[in-house]
């Protein structure tokens, strides 16, 4: 039988592994309510899949990253041990699915991920997506600004992605945060990116965003420690302002998550990642992303594991607004 998308304080609920055996049943994000866009409404936050990778430059696959997320979610359980929340213990959750976009059309595909976007955030629903490569952000950033104006932004990466073009094309999983610049849908004084390292081609490739008064903190001044004094630095510089946080995988060391497009050595470690999306616990989230995972190159499924775990994490991170 296909879950009801009637919610009530009860069914609100992953289902548990003592209900039907975790290789059994749909592959909703942890096994939560199916329900659709034209439901959100009803919901304070949503997962929802956006399975487009046609602005990859390197390995392809990420399209596939939001089913393989799915169904790696089924070991996650609705209470974090550590800081004992329970996101579904105070908020309606669904996973809505896919959004619906091209993936012959890179441009066509934005805007119809903007437009699917708009509606979810319309109806006070919070969405946290599963990617995709990472050019699904400007996009999904649109819809946001449109609804909460300038926004602050955490970006979690190996990579800037702040490239004007890459091949002629503005459209591209190197150009997001160059793009949501531009639209001046950016508040310059609250953007923070964490993680970046690599080689580059110039200092535009990481020194952009300083240039735009961005905080950007290197790979390299997170080795060997604790990120807990950095998040409470972030949390003081955004403050109340709405929030988004865009989490791409390969900002993890490929020892820990080797399935991604676009591996750099040197990354954070999965803990470093579980201190930076609890170290914004109390900031106002207004939508959240894990993107890049591509299954192809995930040979034991860790990454889609750890994918999965984080975003269960930025569940947690969310208030309701209705």
């Amino acid at each position: 039988m296909t879950q009801s998308v009637r919610f009530t304080s009860t069914f609100n609920k992953p289902v548990h592994q003592n209900d039907l055996p975790r290789p059994a049943g749909i592959a909703s994000f942890m096994r939560l309510p199916i329900s659709s866009l034209n439901e959100t409404g009803s919901l304070d936050a949503c997962i929802v899949g956006v399975p487009v990778d046609t602005a990859t430059s390197n390995r392809p696959g990420t399209r596939f990253g939001p089913r393989e997320i799915r169904t790696e979610s089924v070991m996650v359980r609705p209470r974090s041990n550590a800081t004992g929340k329970n996101p579904f213990e105070r908020m309606q959750v669904a996973d809505i699915g896919d959004v619906v976009a091209s993936l012959y059309n890179v441009k066509a595909a934005c805007d119809s991920i903007t437009e699917q976007y708009t509606r979810i955030i319309s109806n006070k629903c919070v969405p946290v997506s599963l990617g995709g490569d990472h050019l699904i952000t400007y996009p999904i950033l649109r819809a946001c600004a449109a609804s909460h104006g300038p926004l602050a932004i955490i970006h979690v990466d190996a990579h800037s992605d702040t490239a004007p073009s890459m091949m002629g094309e503005r459209l591209a999983h190197g150009t997001p945060f160059r793009c949501a610049w531009e639209d001046g849908i950016l508040d310059n004084s609250k953007v923070v990116q964490v993680g970046l390292r690599g080689t580059g081609w110039s200092h535009g490739d990481i020194g952009w965003g300083r240039d735009q008064g961005w905080r950007v903190v290197q790979a390299e001044e997170c080795w060997h420690k604790s990120l807990e004094p950095l998040m409470a630095d972030i949390r003081a510089q955004i403050g109340d302002h709405p929030c988004y946080l865009s989490f791409d995988i390969d900002a993890i060391d490929p020892g820990f998550c080797p399935g991604t497009g676009t591996p750099e050595i040197g990354g954070l470690t999965s803990i470093q990642a579980l201190e930076i999306i609890r170290g914004c616990a109390g900031l106002n989230i207004v939508g959240c992303d894990l993107v890049e995972v591509s299954p192809a190159y995930d040979t034991t499924g860790n990454t889609s594991l750890t994918g999965a775990n984080l975003v269960f994490e930025m569940l947690c991170l969310i208030k309701s607004i209705k």
